[in-house]
């Protein structure tokens, strides 16, 4: 594979034995998000197994997204969730298209006032029940889980019940759930930087330093996937500076 992303970094080679589907997945792996777009919204008009080009749609809007200027994200989001719904319509039974529905909610959620954040909470936990349940090992959805319940724990028990009076009931759920889940997905994909990122974060809140520190290190070490993994990289390494200084404080 980091063969074939060199080719397609000098040169724009591709086998020409790759499906135009794969082609698209290369260029996304290669972390070309616009040409990777080009190619699946061409293989869109003569696939038959839509549902599998609407998701990879859907991911790429939202790793576009993540990358983008402020003023453009909320509009990418959100073509990124619309993309996920016509993938659920056309085959409900991938769970990739509930996962990047959810990744793509929770990021609109943060455009929001506090009443829509409440009822996408509840969308999003349930798509990602739905993603999980179809496959039990969709790294993604556990991914995405965790970061949900990491929201959630930081949410106190006042703070509950005046939303339950004024907005909705927010899901159950927090800082325990969320260690279950992203240690769920490294499990599952352990060389996903994401993964290891959000875990060292939970540890940081708990003040669990000598774990957030290894997570951290773990992700200094791990191969960018996705464009957005160099922020992670980046913050990574100042905050290990910042925990390694900690733990030589007597």
């Amino acid at each position: 594979m980091a063969f074939v992303c060199v080719l397609l970094v000098f040169g724009g080679l591709v086998p020409s034995s790759f499906s135009s589907l794969e082609r698209g997945d290369l260029e996304f792996a290669a972390r070309n998000y616009p040409l990777a777009l080009a190619v699946y919204d061409t293989v869109l008009t003569t696939s038959r197994d839509s549902a599998s080009v609407l998701w990879r749609l859907a991911r790429v809007y939202v790793c576009l997204a993540d990358v983008a200027p402020e003023s453009r994200r909320l509009d990418l989001y959100r073509r990124a969730e619309a993309y996920a719904v016509r993938s659920i319509c056309a085959d409900s039974t991938k769970s990739e298209g509930y996962s990047w529905r959810a990744a793509a909610l929770g990021n609109v959620a943060m455009f929001e006032g506090s009443k829509t954040k409440v009822r996408l909470c509840t969308v999003i936990k349930q798509e990602l029940k739905r993603a999980i349940e179809i496959n039990p090992r969709d790294d993604i959805a556990f991914s995405i889980l965790g970061s949900f319940y990491m929201a959630l724990g930081n949410i106190s028990w006042l703070e509950r019940r005046l939303a339950a009076l004024f907005l909705g009931d927010l899901p159950e759920g927090g800082y325990a759930e969320s260690e279950v889940a992203l240690r769920r997905a490294i499990v599952l994909a352990p060389r996903v930087i994401r993964h290891h990122f959000e875990l060292g974060t939970l540890y940081k809140k708990l003040d669990r330093h000598k774990e957030a520190l290894k997570e951290f290190r773990q992700v200094l070490l791990l191969p960018l996937l996705l464009a957005s993994d160099e922020a992670r990289q980046s913050s990574a390494s100042r905050l290990v500076k910042d925990l390694s200084g900690d733990e030589k404080t007597p």
